[in-house]
């Protein structure tokens, strides 16, 4: 079972973009780059998103871009055919997780709670993301549970942001953290690409200061 975490490029920082359209995705993608990260999610929440992963794959083959928000087969194989490097799925069910297993592709499957993690867990999976990490009991959850499962990894997201980011970092069994903070919507709206930029390079800045 191949590894989403030891994909990952530079800091394990995962910002998520929801594009409208191929044009809105580019720029989003390009302001997340200027800023030095590496690692993007586009979740499959709009008719634009598989159009604008391939063309992100195109005008950014530097970048590792996956694919979120997938809930079915059909749904990973339409990322794997857009170009997916990656797949992140909001649940977990055996199911989907046989899906998963068989794309021979690195993943992330969704949890919330020890059921969750056990039913991924029987399937061999040990990097899973935890989803709504706020919701779910955050830095306290991850830190506990890490007694009962101590060779699984997480990926928070679902209330991670820049205030609470470092709590989750300095877990030792937190590879990754997600979510859309440092990409709120009215910057992407406005085009205001140079916010954006600063905002993920304050979120860079995180891991430094955790490792400090």
């Amino acid at each position: 079972m191949k590894s989403t975490f030891n994909l990952m490029r530079g800091v394990p920082l995962l910002p998520i973009v929801q594009p409208k359209n191929v044009v809105q995705g580019l720029k989003t993608v390009e302001a997340i780059a200027n800023s030095g990260l590496r690692n993007i999610e586009v979740v499959r929440r709009t008719a634009a998103a598989f159009e604008a992963l391939s063309a992100m794959r195109k005008h950014f083959p530097e970048l590792n871009i996956g694919m979120g928000t997938l809930m079915n087969s059909s749904h990973i194989h339409e990322a794997l055919d857009a170009g997916a490097q990656f797949l992140v799925t909001p649940t977990a069910t055996p199911k989907l997780l046989t899906s998963l297993v068989a794309s021979n592709a690195p993943f992330l499957p969704g949890v919330a709670g020890p059921s969750d993690i056990l039913t991924a867990y029987e399937s061999g999976v040990r990097e899973m993301k935890l989803f709504p990490a706020h919701l779910s009991g955050g830095p306290d959850f991850i830190k506990a549970i890490g007694s009962v499962f101590n060779d699984v990894t997480f990926c928070p997201t679902g209330g991670v942001n820049l205030n609470n980011a470092d709590s989750y970092l300095a877990l030792d069994n937190v590879k990754a953290v997600g979510g859309t903070w440092m990409i709120p919507a009215r910057d992407v709206n406005d085009g205001n690409w140079l916010s954006i930029t600063q905002r993920c390079k304050d979120s860079v800045a995180l891991f430094s200061e955790v490792a400090a």
